[in-house]
């Protein structure tokens, strides 16, 4: 009871601090809390659940989410189900779509909140790695008593948020766990597991979106994040990460209206004619390598004469 009050104390007197908030994303998400969401601390908060037809149209929704999540989730659940965690995804609106946790701390995690139906944002349950993260829209760790709610301060939880194909955010995936043996080391091997499986299942989105694109990595020095662009026969670009987006200065204007990605890129190329020799020498070696180099076949395949095929080679350099 002791600890509650305190932690209750301590909430109020750093959220009221501005240069705290301002430094800190715990007591901002701690300000929201009580300034945006009328919270109090020392209430007993536990998450609000959505109805059944409500949860069904959730996932319904975020049909894609769940299918590009599911090996991912089963995954990690073989790592770490058994070690007293619980893993969730959620939409985004912090609603828990899918869950995974060992049968026998299923009564605790219900009891928390930590299951399917629940809503997990900031304005339903306080300060909380899932809600947290969706809010700021970046990977959090909200530790023991970093919670808002004192009733949550015995849980660690562990968030990335995941974006979809255009960029914006389509849920999070985190772990969380009650184990009073918890310690940072831990929840930061758990963070790195969190982020990396949240950035596979944004590649997993963006590839479900242009399933008939090629996709290109694109160079992001000193960055982590998911930096992809996918493009279509004739190098204009399709789609992009929002990693993708920031570094190559793109937007959904910039991608409708069409975007050469060797521009994007800013590759070194010649002039419009080069181009045009760009292009049909890069479509006659690929057809000389479907015809494992026999000229005569190659040419067959083009429609062409071996001789004009003989010249065609001479006038792009090819050997």
């Amino acid at each position: 009871m002791q600890n509650a009050i305190a932690h209750a104390d301590r909430v109020y007197e750093s959220a009221r601090q501005r240069s705290a908030a301002a430094s800190s994303p715990i007591v901002a998400s701690w300000r929201r809390c009580m300034t945006m969401h009328r919270l109090a601390p020392e209430e007993a908060h536990k998450p609000l659940f959505l109805i059944d037809s409500e949860f069904q149209q959730a996932r319904l929704a975020a049909a894609d989410l769940l299918v590009e999540s599911a090996d991912e989730l089963d995954r990690i659940f073989q790592a770490v189900g058994k070690a007293g965690c619980c893993l969730m995804l959620t939409d985004a609106k912090g609603v828990a779509l899918e869950r995974r946790g060992a049968a026998g701390d299923d009564k605790e995690f219900r009891e928390l909140g930590l299951w399917s139906g629940a809503i997990w944002s900031e304005a339903s349950v306080g300060t909380n790695g899932i809600g947290t993260a969706l809010a700021d829209e970046r990977a959090v760790v909200v530790y023991r008593d970093q919670h808002f709610f004192t009733s949550n301060i015995g849980l660690s939880c562990t968030t990335a948020p995941i974006r979809d194909h255009m960029g914006h955010i389509a849920g999070a995936l985190d772990i969380s766990t009650c184990r009073d043996d918890v310690n940072e080391l831990t929840v930061s091997i758990l963070t790195q597991t969190v982020r990396d499986a949240a950035q596979r299942i944004e590649g997993n989105l963006f590839r479900r979106a242009f399933p008939e694109a090629r996709i290109i990595i694109v160079p992001n020095a000193g960055s982590a994040a998911l930096s992809l662009i996918a493009v279509d026969h004739d190098d204009i670009i399709l789609g992009a990460t929002r990693a993708a987006r920031q570094v190559l200065r793109l937007d959904d204007a910039l991608i409708a209206q069409g975007v050469p990605a060797v521009d994007a890129l800013q590759e070194q190329r010649g002039d419009t004619r080069s181009d045009l020799l760009e292009a049909e020498r890069a479509a006659v070696r690929r057809v000389l390598s479907r015809a494992n180099g026999n000229v005569s076949h190659a040419a067959t395949l083009l429609g062409i004469s071996r001789a004009t095929l003989h010249r065609k080679l001479k006038k792009l350099e090819i050997h």
